[in-house]
This record gives structure tokens, C-alpha cells and sequence, in this order.
């Protein structure tokens, strides 16, 4: 989970919201990302999405058996089905989304029965640091406005 904050400040850096994700196959990165929406003009550059498509170059397969993502805030709807998609068996997030979270706080698209993939989750790993981190960021945004 450090390593997805490490990511999250690189977005900060930038002035982006701090998300962070990656991908862990064995005990390698396969793929990183970070949230780039505003950077990039893009409604998907979630930082699970930038982290799938890396992680998919990386083992150059679609599927990403064998793998756990580790993300700072709870998965959004898109996300989710990016996840279930790319048929990640594991995810571990930092801080629960209670405007979108996918993964048990709105709804629970990851482990939907009707699925023809389910995923183990993992809620709450250094959730404090990682909402003190959101927390942080929007409250100087506010300031500065």
C-alpha cells in the first residue's frame, strides 16, 4: 500500500486528486498508475485503469490471474468492472468512497454473484494515511478557491 501512495503523491504533485494503484504479480510491480483524469482530459484515467493497461503491456495478456491491485480509495463503479474484467483475484484499498465506492460501501460490483468473476477484497489497509491524504489535498483546494 505504500507503493499506491507513493503513486497518489506523484498525482498530488501535479495538482491531480492523490489515487494511487498498483499491481503486484509474485513480488513484482507489474503496473502503476495514478489518477490523471484532469491531466489528461480523460473521464477513465483512474489510476486502476492507467495500472491495468500497464500491468496488461507488462505480462502482454488481458487477463491478470495472479495478481492483487493495491489502491489508496475504494474502487469506483467503472473501475470495479475494469477489475472484474481484467479478472484481478485479489484487491486491497486504503480508504472506504462513500460519494462512489464499488467495493462494499455503495454496492459491491467485485464480489456481484451474477458475475462470472469474483474478487477477494481487502478493505481498510493504512486507511488513515490514505484519507488523511484525500482529506489533506481537498482541503487545500478549498483554500485555495
Amino acid at each position: 500500500m505504500r507503493e499506491a501512495m507513493a503513486q497518489a503523491k506523484l498525482a498530488e504533485d501535479i495538482g491531480e486528486v492523490p489515487i494511487g494503484a498498483i499491481i503486484v504479480r509474485g513480488d513484482e510491480v507489474i503496473g502503476r498508475g495514478y489518477n490523471l483524469r484532469e491531466t489528461s482530459q480523460d473521464a477513465t484515467a483512474h489510476a486502476e485503469i492507467v495500472a491495468i493497461r500497464e500491468a496488461s503491456k507488462a505480462i502482454g495478456a488481458w487477463r491478470l490471474l495472479d495478481c492483487r491491485l493495491y489502491v489508496t480509495l475504494e474502487p469506483c463503479p467503472m473501475c470495479a468492472g475494469a477489475i472484474v474484467q481484467s479478472r484481478i483475484p485479489q484487491v486491497i484499498y486504503g480508504t472506504g468512497d462513500p460519494k462512489a465506492g464499488c467495493a462494499g460501501t455503495l454496492m459491491n460490483l467485485l464480489q456481484e454473484r451474477r458475475f462470472n468473476h469474483r474478487t477477494e477484497v481487502i478493505d481498510g489497509v493504512l486507511q488513515e494515511e490514505c484519507s488523511i491524504m484525500l482529506t489533506q489535498f481537498f482541503r487545500k483546494l478549498r483554500r485555495k478557491s
